[in-house]
């Protein structure tokens, strides 16, 4: 069966004009790339999210019975809430300086309009390694939507023995890179007239004895954790938003924060988490409880990106060198996919079209050369998957 033959500016067109803000539905576009990938004689199975309203697609080109590679993107994209930008975000549009401009060109569908224009060239080869397609959704909201299709790998749907994440890295190989951890903390003492503050449990100031402990450990990080292959060469921590309080005449029952660790390669997140449930219960709560036995504190991880490193021996690094042309690989300080595929049991490695400094920024572009770069680079790995 002989399909249409796009470029993938083309295809980026198309993919861009589909607003797959994470907030958002991605089902037209996972319909668009069924049908274009049908009319090329390639079935695909969709892993749809729990509330039915998204989607992940995988699609296998060439044999069904070996372990293949897969080349896995992201669907949906950051929001262009609160941005000012030149043109309709959702309009790809073509700059004098062979800037592709548009939300998602960057990150990262461009990188899904190479693998999609890749298909008919894949079609008509004689693969001996399947080669497949792996799209998730909610991966900017934490790496989410991929992990139901990852449960499937061994089940419903073939295990690829190996994973490029096509991310930005300016057709880079990236072997490494951190992981977030974020933690949800809920303090509630007790609410009393500010008059009589003696009576009650000021929620906010325990929060801030807890951002205290916080502060001591992000130091020691810096200190302990360090990896000169990221920038800044150790595993970060930061409170990201905090909440509280009522009135100015109320002892604030309440007091909402939440904190985020980049963490390194071989970092203990577990002992983190430990070190600050520890100090609540032996520094906080038995004074809060003497007033106010009702008083709690809660520490909840809300979600977990492992970090990422493959072995500098393995298949994936020393074939994707070979099809980027390079010979050394590089670590990043932003989070991918790539890390869930690995604990999957899936050598992966990060390479695409791009460059990150320009993904989730208004105006975001992606140069014309590099879906060139890309193309080339799909284009070896399918004479690799044939021979």
């Amino acid at each position: 069966m002989s399909g249409p033959v796009y470029t993938p500016e083309e295809l980026l067109v198309r993919l861009v004009a589909f607003d797959t803000t994470s907030y958002k539905s991605n089902l037209e576009l996972i319909a668009f790339v069924e049908d274009y990938l049908l009319q090329h004689g390639v079935l695909s199975a969709r892993v749809a999210s729990p509330e039915g309203d998204k989607a992940c697609l995988f699609a296998t080109i060439g044999p069904q019975d070996v372990g293949g590679i897969a080349l896995s993107g992201h669907t949906d994209v950051v929001p262009v809430d609160g941005q000012i930008w030149d043109s309709d975000p959702f309009t790809l549009r073509i700059g004098d300086d062979d800037r592709l401009y548009g939300r998602g060109t960057c990150d990262m569908k461009g990188f899904l309009a190479c693998a999609l224009a890749s298909v008919p060239d894949y079609k008509r080869r004689r693969l001996k390694t399947p080669i497949h397609l792996a799209f998730s959704y909610d991966e900017e909201v934490g790496c989410l939507g991929v992990r139901p299709m990852i449960a499937e790998f061994g089940r419903t749907l073939p295990k690829p023995r190996l994973t490029i994440v096509g991310e930005p890295t300016s057709m880079q190989v990236v072997d490494a890179h951190k992981g977030p951890v974020r933690w949800l903390v809920e303090v509630t003492g007790r609410a009393m007239h500010s008059s009589m503050a003696h009576l009650g449990v000021n929620a906010i100031t325990y929060a801030m004895r807890l951002i205290g402990e916080l502060e001591r450990i992000e130091a020691e990080l810096k200190v302990s954790a360090r990896n000169d292959r990221f920038e800044p060469p150790y595993a970060t921590l930061q409170v990201t938003r905090i909440d509280g309080g009522t009135a100015t005449n109320i002892v604030p029952v309440t007091c909402r924060f939440g904190f985020d660790v980049r963490s390194v390669p071989g970092l203990d997140v577990s002992a983190i988490e430990r070190r600050l449930i520890t100090f609540a219960e032996e520094n906080c709560l038995p004074e809060m409880r003497r007033i106010a036995p009702e008083a709690t504190i809660s520490i909840v991880r809300a979600n977990n990106v492992p970090p990422f490193g493959v072995s500098a021996e393995s298949e994936i690094v020393a074939l994707t060198l070979k099809l980027a042309g390079q010979n050394k690989t590089h670590g990043v300080s932003y989070a991918t996919e790539a890390g869930l595929f690995q604990d999957a049991g899936s050598q992966a490695i990060v390479c695409g079209p791009g460059d990150i400094a320009q993904a989730h920024a208004a105006n975001e572009w992606l140069a014309r050369d590099q879906l060139t770069k890309c193309m080339g680079f799909l284009k070896r790995l399918g004479d690799w998957a044939e021979s």
